[in-house]
């Protein structure tokens, strides 16, 4: 099994002891900190809808230990576009202390805002090969929010009742004869259709889904495939087939089907059997049906015809950036606060069982991940199971504005699947030049 980037770190780090990094964590919030002295205002500017509320409460925490900092949180994410949302939010003048960048194109992007964050104790505590994406010229760049990872999270009462075994889906052929018996079987299991395909969202067509046909091309590398001048999409045919599958035996129409339908309303009923998505919406889906989200639900990988080395992709969703144009003091406040979420008992504390996230961090006790997506997804890097994250490798835009927008109408039947795929290439080459 070919390893991703991120894999040797989360699996030997993980399991390291907490008293180690406490004594950082400690000493990390302690010096330049901001609990004595002018009260400093920090700016939080970030796309992850799914913890707002539970991030709130740790700030506020954060806020009653260093009660001259007061920190304003704007969570912007969803259906909405956020690398739009952050470019329009520094060119009205009111830059975010803290802001999110995706990878290597991001920092390219943002390099003349983005204050080194090497001396950090969450940049020393974190797991090997997470921060080869945001590190140029050895100056650490940004800071990863967790490890994630997506696929197909699946109804397990339903393939019970169904007679499928979910282990013996190995390849689009046993996946397709699974899909098809649910099908047969929608009135008998009170389904509506097998999938919901959110069409509309285009971060999942454009990005998640095009990665795991793409990561192999570019040997799980996020950073080859920001140096690739071209993209060849070897394995169009299979992502065509995966497009064409969901889409099929999806609740119609997709092109219009959001987030928000496709796992509130849709999947958290359990009106459709499966859904392509990530760990991260266990918090959606525990918000509708507390008991189905932590005993009904499990995850599989998608798989990708002609590679047999495939598994879950798993990856640095995000990173934290704090703005090197702000004041000094504003600048090392950040610094505290994000040393503080990730280093402290406190903190670590919230990461795992509050916000639910599995850490890209050293000094967790990895035995408190327990919602069945995350431990789904550390299961899967312990077996070594996985495929690389390369999406944030990909041009400006490309994934969601060329390849997304295209996938679109393809299932709006207003463009082939050749036209699109010639498309992207085109672009892709175009934004490399």
């Amino acid at each position: 099994m070919k390893d991703f980037t991120f894999k040797k770190g989360l699996l030997a780090s993980l399991l390291v002891s907490t008293s180690l990094l406490a004594a950082c964590g400690d000493d990390s919030t302690e010096e330049g900190s901001q609990a004595e002295g002018e009260e400093v205002t920090v700016d939080i500017f970030q796309f992850k809808v799914e913890f707002k509320e539970q991030f709130e409460d740790v700030v506020a925490l954060y806020e009653d230990e260093n009660p001259n900092v007061n920190i304003e949180i704007t969570t912007v994410g969803g259906g909405e576009d956020y690398g739009a949302a952050l470019r329009s939010k520094f060119a009205s003048g009111n830059e975010p202390a803290i802001f999110n960048i995706g990878g290597p194109q991001d920092v390219a992007d943002w390099k003349d805002s983005l204050a080194p964050l090497s001396d950090t104790a969450a940049a020393e505590a974190a797991l090997d090969g997470t921060l080869d994406g945001v590190t140029v010229d050895s100056e650490v760049l940004g800071l990863p929010y967790n490890q994630e990872g997506y696929g197909l999270i699946y109804n397990t009462r339903l393939f019970e009742e169904a007679g499928i075994d979910a282990a013996s889906i190995t390849d689009f052929a046993s996946l397709e004869e699974a899909v098809k018996t649910l099908d047969s079987k929608k009135e008998e299991l009170e389904i509506e259709s097998v999938f919901a395909f959110p069409g509309k969202e285009t971060w999942v067509t454009g990005l998640h889904l095009a990665n795991t046909f793409i990561a192999p091309e570019f040997d799980h590398n996020v950073l080859d495939a920001y140096d690739a001048p071209a993209v060849d999409f070897t394995y169009s045919e299979g992502f065509k087939k995966i497009v064409d599958l969901q889409n099929e035996y999806s609740k119609q129409p997709t092109v219009s089907l959001d987030y928000s339908q496709q796992v509130e309303e849709l999947f958290s009923l359990e009106r459709v059997a499966i859904i392509q998505q990530g760990n991260w919406a266990y918090g959606s889906i525990t918000g509708i049906d507390q008991e189905f989200a932590d005993g009904g639900i499990d995850m599989m990988p998608i798989p990708v015809e002609g590679y047999e080395e495939g598994g879950l992709p798993v990856g640095v969703p995000m990173y934290w950036a704090v703005n090197s144009n702000l004041d000094e003091d504003v600048i090392q406040a950040s610094k505290d606060f994000l040393d503080w979420l990730y280093t402290s008992d406190a903190g670590k504390t919230a990461v795992v069982e509050d916000f639910k996230f599995i850490p890209a961090y050293e000094g967790y006790d990895t035995s408190k991940i327990s919602d069945p997506l995350s431990k789904a997804v550390y299961d899967a890097s312990e077996a070594g199971e996985t495929i690389g994250w390369v999406f944030m490798g990909y041009p400006t835009g490309w994934g969601q504005d060329e390849l997304g927008a295209n996938i679109q109408k393809y299932l709006s039947e207003e463009a082939t699947w050749e036209e699109i795929i010639d498309s992207a290439k085109a672009a892709w080459e175009s934004d490399r030049q």
